[in-house]
């Protein structure tokens, strides 16, 4: 266990996905891809602990409060690893999709 070993704090965990599930049932089985709701949970690594941060509407449609973009994961993930998503290079490559987004200094311990 990260914590009990004093990991934590220096050990970034993310998981989620860059979509969620449609809220309602669709007309066959299963939901489909649904970019305007989503979850993603983070704990140490410099990420404020027992928190809720965002807000989607009462059916779980859309985000309503503290909207964010995937984009913005990415910047968070890459700031707290201590690299600037917009001093990444590839090369053969344009600016990368990442470089768009903002890290979520909200959630920032």
């Amino acid at each position: 266990d990260l914590k009990q070993r004093g990991l934590l704090e220096e050990t970034l965990v993310v998981w989620g996905t860059e979509f969620g599930r449609t809220p309602g049932a669709e007309r066959s089985d299963g939901r489909d891809h649904h970019p305007y709701g989503f979850s993603i949970w983070m704990a140490g690594g410099g990420i404020k602990g027992g928190t809720v941060h965002g807000k989607t509407d009462e059916l779980g449609f859309h985000a309503v409060e503290d909207r964010h973009y995937i984009t913005d994961l990415h910047a968070t993930v890459l700031h707290q690893l201590g690299l600037n998503p917009r001093h990444l290079d590839l090369a053969g490559q344009k600016r990368l999709e990442i470089d768009y987004g903002s890290p979520m200094t909200a959630v920032m311990s």
